[in-house]
């Protein structure tokens, strides 16, 4: 019983530790964002007419939007706790 408790504590600790670690990440990249893209977009309006910066901001932006909904665990395709689910399934199958 004793060794259920202290397995069930040390997967919660990781489960914790990787979801601050997807949040920091997250945070990370996006004062990377913040501080790039408006970077090219002085670059691009001193060099040329053609709006190249944009590109990259809507790449990046999006790549950042979907760091940050996994970080805050919304996931629209799956669902809540979808990942929990399965993982319980594949267990009781072994």
């Amino acid at each position: 019983m004793e060794t259920n408790l202290t397995n069930d504590r040390n997967y919660k600790y990781e489960k914790a530790k990787e979801k601050v670690q997807a949040i920091k990440s997250f945070y990370g990249n996006l004062l990377a964002y913040c501080i790039v893209i408006p970077f090219l977009a002085y670059i691009n309006y001193n060099t040329t007419s053609f709006l190249w910066f944009i590109f990259p901001a809507i790449g990046w932006g999006f790549g950042l939007v979907m760091n940050g909904l996994y970080a805050f665990g919304y996931n629209p395709l799956f669902g809540k706790n979808w990942e929990e689910r399965k993982i319980k399934e594949f267990m009781q199958e072994s």
